[in-house]
């Protein structure tokens, strides 16, 4: 696989370059990428060691979700979807764990059931295409939630990300983003912080908000609790955001049931 394609420098990448850059100069990514695994002590929920394994020894017939939980195992090809869902895993094993679990568990619910089942949707939805919005302004996120669009996001971006941030989680999301286009659309969910979140360390930043957000949904979610953002609307992650950016309805809709 090449990672030619991937411009490190896109802001929204900068969360997860450090250690994407590292992996994609690697002789063997998935090899480095369990290397990190080891040295951070990352896990699965039965506290069995993390590892990245060709998805080609995935037992026949055994669920993806179900065979983490059991084994540690994260059956894994050479592709950038799987390249991305490592780097999640690497930088939000808490969050991955609980969403594992939540898998795990929607499973035995739905094969009982004869359904895929609502939380195994909602988890699938935060998996591939959730993006964590962090204030301390709480209007800001309840402006966000209303799609108040031009409030929320026709500001300099150095004023935006004053009090305000936006990190990508969902691996098929990221992956999208490799050659990005305006309707790209992530699911959102909001995360309220103190004001001295802003002045810790990135890697303090990120640890402290894996923690918060895996205990938010450790008792579950529905896809109801989240709200939607066109990603390349955040304020300097791309050209040309003026006033008429932000009014293409076709990009950022107007809430549902509202003109």
């Amino acid at each position: 696989m090449s990672f030619d394609a991937i411009d490190w420098q896109r802001p929204w990448l900068s969360p997860l370059r450090d250690v994407g850059q590292a992996l994609a100069a690697a002789p063997d990514w998935v090899a480095a990428a369990n290397a990190l695994a080891a040295a951070n002590g990352l896990h699965n929920l039965h506290r069995q060691p993390l590892r990245f394994l060709p998805q080609s020894l995935l037992p026949a017939g055994t669920p993806y979700e179900a065979h983490i939980t059991a084994t540690g195992e994260v059956p894994t090809r050479d592709n950038l979807h799987d390249f991305f869902n490592a780097l999640a895993w690497l930088h939000f094993p808490h969050i991955k764990r609980v969403l594992n679990g939540l898998h795990a568990e929607a499973l035995k619910t739905a094969a009982a059931a004869g359904t895929r089942g609502r939380q195994r949707d909602a988890a699938t939805l935060f998996d591939e295409n959730a993006a964590l919005v962090i204030s301390s302004d709480p209007h800001l996120l309840d402006a966000l939630r209303e799609h108040q669009w031009q409030a929320v996001l026709l500001q300099p971006a150095q004023q935006f990300f004053r009090n305000a941030d936006v990190i990508l989680f969902g691996h098929a999301l990221v992956e999208k983003l490799v050659a990005p286009y305006k309707s790209i659309t992530a699911h959102v969910w909001t995360v309220s912080v103190d004001p001295g979140w802003f002045a810790l360390p990135v890697p303090e930043r990120i640890g402290g908000l894996d923690r918060q957000v895996a205990q938010a949904i450790a008792a579950g979610f529905s896809s109801s609790d989240f709200c939607h953002l066109p990603v390349l609307g955040v304020p300097g992650w791309w050209a040309g955001q003026d006033r008429a950016f932000y009014e293409d309805a076709d990009v950022f809709r107007p809430r549902r049931g509202r003109a």
